[in-house]
């Protein structure tokens, strides 16, 4: 009996992505009302609504109260803060080995700065902004590292493709995290914050130019670089 409730939410998640990848549903269509979908379903109301607020944490729907055309269950068509939060619990809880992280992060921003580089329309201001502000003299290891995440950040968002920004948002966590940890093994720290700095310059600048082979080889030398003299830790090569 203890494992009813948890079948019955599940059976209502099970139909909705049903009816989603079917097509009956879509971005701005309503749900059915909690009472329909459990007489339907078979299930009681509270596992549908322990379906609707598993929903709605992802990223899938938006619920509100009262009538009229907003209330109800909606299906919205902006899921990326759902799996960014899901990716940073994951982390929080150490569900991911650090070495993966790493390797999906180079993955990740190999696409990114390719992408950035090969398009018409490419925007760096605002990591040009990050750029600057790193050149600040009083910055602590700890400020300069958020700096350089959000720098990273901005690119993913910069290149256009939501699920990769999504998911670099969601390990974002976890590549401060890293990083800041390997900032107190660095005996000078201002000679690393010097390379970091140039590091990121020619790697904006390559995007800047439209040179995307040359980018992909920066972020990647970039990224493995630090987590090898930060944390010891070896990566595999760049992909030609």
């Amino acid at each position: 009996m203890s494992e009813q409730p948890a079948r019955a939410w599940r059976l209502v998640l099970e139909r909705i992505e049903s009816d989603l990848l079917d097509g009956r549903l879509g971005p701005g269509d309503r749900l059915a009302s909690e009472r329909d979908l459990a007489t339907e379903l078979g299930v009681g109301r509270s596992s549908v609504r322990e379906a609707l607020r598993v929903l709605e944490v992802m990223g899938l729907i938006r619920t509100a109260t009262g009538s009229g055309p907003q209330a109800g269950a909606i299906v919205i068509a902006t899921p990326s803060g759902g799996m960014s939060a899901l990716l940073r619990l994951q982390v929080a809880a150490q569900g991911f080995p650090l070495h993966d992280v790493v390797e999906t992060r180079l993955v990740l921003e190999d696409a990114v700065v390719a992408a950035l580089a090969a398009a018409d329309g490419r925007d760096t201001a605002r990591a040009h902004q990050l750029l600057a502000a790193m050149e600040g003299p009083d910055l602590t290891p700890g400020e300069f590292l958020a700096l350089d995440a959000q720098l990273h950040l901005s690119l993913a968002e910069s290149s256009g493709n939501a699920v990769i920004a999504a998911m670099m948002a969601g390990l974002r966590s976890s590549i401060e995290s890293y990083v800041q940890e390997g900032a107190a093994s660095i005996s000078d720290w201002a000679a690393m914050a010097s390379r970091l700095r140039a590091e990121h310059h020619a790697l904006i600048a390559a995007i800047d130019a439209g040179e995307a082979d040359t980018a992909r080889a920066l972020v990647h030398a970039h990224i493995a670089g630090y987590y090898e003299n930060a944390l010891g830790s070896r990566l595999p090569p760049s992909a030609p």
